[in-house]
């Protein structure tokens, strides 16, 4: 949770969020979140049936996504209606290495507004500068973490922050982002292997010290994966690197 500049992002998005295997057993973010796998008699995580169907409508063969086919990236293979998200718990892959790993997406500064939208919108606000956050992150921000997911750059990142579920009052397993770290907008679909952490990174770790560090220093809190996320159909229309 470094200083950064702050601009405006396009559409915000909200998640839900479950715990995987290896997750928080106690004080988690959502209380008892039901699982979106079950775990098979050999260890194995296995995709509940509901996923697998609805994968397949799409000509998916659920064991091969597991395996690695969700890094296909073709037109046809990637999920991109609202309706379409799926996110199958793929155990042990966001391991310390890969969330280390992982970039910003991809994303252009905006100088003006978009070209004849003079009083048609909002300008764009000037960038605020923010101010870090001390550590340890759970003590001074513990509604914050990371999101992480999978696109056709590789494994990336953004931010995001447990908010209020009016559903379930006085706990939560809904998190808010912005709309380009779920889904790709007008040229794709919902990236993958959506994972919240919260308190990333809680101590605050240089780059050279997360090199070693164990995942409990990474994902103090565990790893949550996300079970459902809704982003606005502008977005997924017409939703780009861009902003305007």
């Amino acid at each position: 949770m470094p200083s950064t500049a702050l601009a405006a992002t396009a559409v915000a998005a909200v998640l839900t969020l479950t715990a995987t295997a290896c997750g928080p057993e106690e004080d988690n973010a959502g209380g008892s979140p039901s699982a979106s796998a079950d775990q098979s008699s050999d260890g194995k995580v296995a995709i509940p049936d509901d996923l697998k169907d609805r994968l397949k409508e799409h000509g998916i063969d659920p064991d091969k996504w597991r395996d690695g086919e969700w890094k296909n990236w073709d037109k046809d293979k990637w999920l991109r209606e609202a309706k379409d998200f799926v996110n199958p718990i793929i155990d042990g892959l966001w391991d310390p290495d890969r969330m280390r790993e992982a970039d910003k997406p991809p994303e252009n500064p905006v100088d003006n507004d978009i070209s004849g939208d003079d009083g048609v919108t909002d300008p764009t606000p000037a960038p605020v500068q923010a101010a870090g956050v001390a550590t340890p992150y759970h003590d001074n921000a513990p509604e914050s973490g990371k999101l992480l997911f999978d696109g056709p750059q590789g494994s990336m990142v953004c931010s995001a922050t447990v908010v209020k579920d009016p559903a379930n009052p006085g706990k939560s397993n809904m998190v808010w982002t912005a709309g380009h770290c779920v889904h790709a907008g007008k040229k794709g679909g919902w990236y993958r292997n959506i994972a919240f952490v919260p308190a990333y990174n809680n101590d605050g770790l240089s780059l050279a010290e997360l090199e070693t560090a164990p995942k409990e220093k990474i994902a103090p809190y565990g790893v949550w994966w996300g079970k459902w996320a809704q982003t606005s159909e502008q977005w997924i229309a017409q939703g780009a690197a861009v902003g305007g």
